[in-house]
């Protein structure tokens, strides 16, 4: 007999989803204020929330389409219009007319991805994502300004690096490179006892400098999708060459 789920089972996961556009929003009223640390990290907790939203119905077998809806339109007021304000009134509004263009683009892009992901979520590989996750790249934008914070306040950092960062995020969020997916990564399948002690070394480190961790880790994904593009590429060539050398 088939266990008919509860009405509980569909409501956490929007809860969750709530939550993260509640953190969203919060972000948007902080950058207002211009309490830039307090909109960075009300993204980064935003982005648990949209975490744990996904897993929850997936667990639960509460998947919806409504829920898939909910959870793009979220994502594009949390991880869409949060980062984009927070980074216009951080430094982009400094560069006039090519900062608001800057800001609109990182939204747009963003907004785009999402509806791709939505058109594409039954054909695309669940390993991967095709183009870089709106989430990721928010949680580039909200751990480089609190790096920033971090560094001593470089004025070099803030002036180039973020608006160079934010055309490069746009550019990869629409892009045709593929990121791994961390949804299906059993991290602890093969070498329990190796990954329980990086697992450990990563959250000293991260209880020690937190805003460097976390820079460094959502630098490293948004890397690792080109990195792994040439890579396999790479690969190909040499597949080729041989093959080519025996005719």
């Amino acid at each position: 007999m088939r266990r008919k789920r509860g009405k509980g089972s569909y409501i956490l996961p929007n809860l969750l989803t709530s939550l993260s556009l509640l953190c969203g929003f919060y972000s948007i009223l902080s950058t207002f204020e211009r309490q830039f640390e307090r909109g960075s990290l009300a993204i980064l907790v935003a982005c648990v929330f949209d975490m744990l939203d996904g897993k929850v119905a997936r667990a639960t077998g509460s998947d919806s389409k409504f829920g898939l809806e909910y959870d793009s339109l979220s994502d594009a007021i949390s991880f869409g219009i949060a980062p984009s304000v927070l980074s216009y009134f951080f430094v982009l509004q400094g560069y006039g007319r090519l900062g608001f263009l800057a800001a609109f683009l990182f939204l747009a892009c963003g907004v785009l991805r999402l509806a791709r992901f939505n058109i594409q979520a039954e054909t695309v590989q669940k390993r991967q994502f095709l183009g870089l996750p709106i989430p990721a790249a928010a949680l580039m934008v909200a751990s480089s300004l609190l790096f920033y914070d971090w560094i001593g306040r470089g004025r070099e950092f803030r002036t180039l690096f973020i608006p160079i960062a934010i055309f490069v995020l746009s550019f990869l969020m629409v892009s045709e490179v593929r990121y791994p997916s961390l949804k299906e990564v059993k991290f602890a399948s093969r070498r329990p006892f190796h990954t329980s002690v990086l697992a450990i070394m990563a959250l000293v480190l991260a209880l020690v400098e937190p805003r460097l961790v976390l820079f460094s880790l959502a630098l490293g994904y948004v890397l690792s999708g080109p990195i792994l593009m040439v890579f396999k590429r790479k690969k190909e060539v040499e597949r080729v060459i041989p093959s080519r050398e025996g005719i």
